[in-house]
């Protein structure tokens, strides 16, 4: 029986003791996560529950035992009796102690091994972003020289635009010029013209003129 107890109480340190090794990030933990890893695979959790439940019934049957000693009338009870009494007591408080141990190291080893898949999670996720970062700063940069190139093509058009502008001003200018010359040559040659028909009509008078002196010298 105090083999018993004694194997409780180490149950129970062994128990505390990787409960305290959860709570501190350290080597050891990470190999205690791993052992557990393997334990739950394959027919481990089957071996861990059929451990528990017959520690569990070896808890209940304790404390019906206990019962049964503490409904006994006090003048039947004997010091051997209550020295059972207190050994029984000390069984079911260090199984029952135990049995919850066992079950805050599975749900610490549950929520350590989900917290390490949400960070795993957590790091692909900020990795994408990363990326998708990256890749839209690219494409801003890519955007941001497309703009300046089409900026640096609307300046060299609006450039040959106004040069296109000034030479069809020029040549406007050179036609309104033309128009004027050719007008003042329109008009010089107006003027020759009736000059020549007014010397020609001086010409045919004066040829009139002698042909008559002419004719009157003959007779």
């Amino acid at each position: 029986m105090l083999a018993q107890v004694q194997l409780l109480f180490m149950v129970v340190f062994l128990e505390m003791g990787l409960i305290l090794m959860f709570l501190f990030r350290t080597p050891l933990r990470k190999l205690i996560i791993m052992t557990l890893d393997r334990v739950k695979r394959g027919s481990g959790p089957l071996i861990v529950k059929s451990v528990a439940a017959t520690v569990l019934v070896i808890m209940i049957y304790t404390v019906y035992s206990i019962k049964e000693l503490q409904s006994r009338p006090a003048d039947s009870v004997n010091p051997t009796d209550q020295i059972l009494l207190a050994h029984q007591i000390l069984e079911a408080a260090l199984m029952g102690f135990s049995l919850f141990l066992g079950l805050m190291i599975d749900r610490l080893h549950h929520y350590i091994r989900e917290l390490r898949l949400l960070r795993k999670t957590m790091e692909a996720v900020k990795k994408q972003d990363r990326t998708l970062d990256n890749i839209k700063n690219g494409e801003a940069s890519t955007l941001r020289d497309e703009i300046s190139s089409l900026r640096k093509k609307m300046k060299q058009l609006e450039s040959e635009t106004e040069a296109k502008e000034k030479e069809v001003q020029s040549r406007r200018a050179d036609s309104d010029s033309l128009k004027g010359q050719s007008e003042k040559l329109l008009l010089e040659y107006d003027r020759i013209l009736e000059e020549n028909q007014n010397l020609r009509g001086q010409l045919q008078s004066v040829d009139q003129t002698v042909s008559h002196s002419d004719n009157k010298k003959n007779t």
